[in-house]
């Protein structure tokens, strides 16, 4: 199976990188990293010269942008070259949400499949950053519906997919998406049981197809972007 690599070098060296042409759900609580992960990525993806697409729907990529520059990535010679390319929704949900005020009307339910209907033909990746403000007016089966669908279209594409669900706005729905994706990965802060420090700790709760870490794996968000710090071993 054809993998790409994630950008993380602990996670590669070990997995090989994400299955090509699958999608990979993310989840995790406000500052664990999953935005520094799907910029992460997506810079990987262009620098394996993959045609990439990160859809925004909560900041505008001008933060983005910033954020990037915080660890020395150079965003905009991918953007420049074509490689990369960012969807902001974040405005767009402002204004719809504005008119279905106005009119006194239930706001529209998650339509995921909107996030990727204006993707260019040749997108070989996408992250969504994330679904979790799209979730609200769902119910679990609407929700698992709508995932569904976006999962399936995403598939029939071939594109490779990072689609982040933050913990803290849509907690029920992420056993539910587990059961969708081709693989997850949760990113949590907890208490070190043994020493009583604080520490960012993630979990591959599963992925098809590839050898993956059995325990909790370390990792900080330094630098150079998120580094994994624990050694790892296989799952059997």
């Amino acid at each position: 199976m054809e993998r790409i690599k994630t950008g993380l070098k602990g996670i590669d060296k070990f997995t090989g990188g994400l299955p090509r042409g699958k999608t990979v759900l993310i989840t995790g609580n406000a500052g664990s990293g999953k935005t520094i992960l799907g910029l992460q990525f997506a810079l990987s993806c262009c620098r394996q010269n993959i045609k990439t697409v990160y859809i925004t729907t909560e900041e505008d990529s001008k933060d983005l942008y910033t954020q990037g520059s915080t660890f020395g990535w150079n965003i905009q010679s991918f953007t420049d070259s074509g490689l990369l390319r960012f969807i902001e929704l974040a405005g767009v949900r402002a204004k719809v949400t504005e008119a279905e005020i106005s009119i006194d009307a239930e706001a529209m339910k998650g339509n995921f499949s909107n996030f990727i209907k204006d993707l260019p033909e040749n997108t070989e990746a996408v992250v969504i950053d994330n679904i979790g403000s799209y979730t609200a007016k769902l119910n679990p089966y609407e929700f698992r519906d709508r995932f569904d669908l976006l999962i399936y279209e995403l598939k029939q594409r071939n594109i490779t997919s990072l689609v982040i669900l933050d913990s803290a706005t849509s907690k029920e729905f992420n056993e539910i998406a587990l059961f969708s994706v081709y693989g997850a990965i949760k990113l949590m802060k907890r208490e070190n049981p043994y020493t009583g420090r604080r520490e960012r700790v993630m979990d591959f709760v599963k992925m098809r197809s590839t050898k993956t870490p059995t325990q909790f794996l370390t990792y900080e968000i330094n630098d150079n972007g998120i580094e994994i710090i624990s050694s790892l071993e296989s799952n059997d």
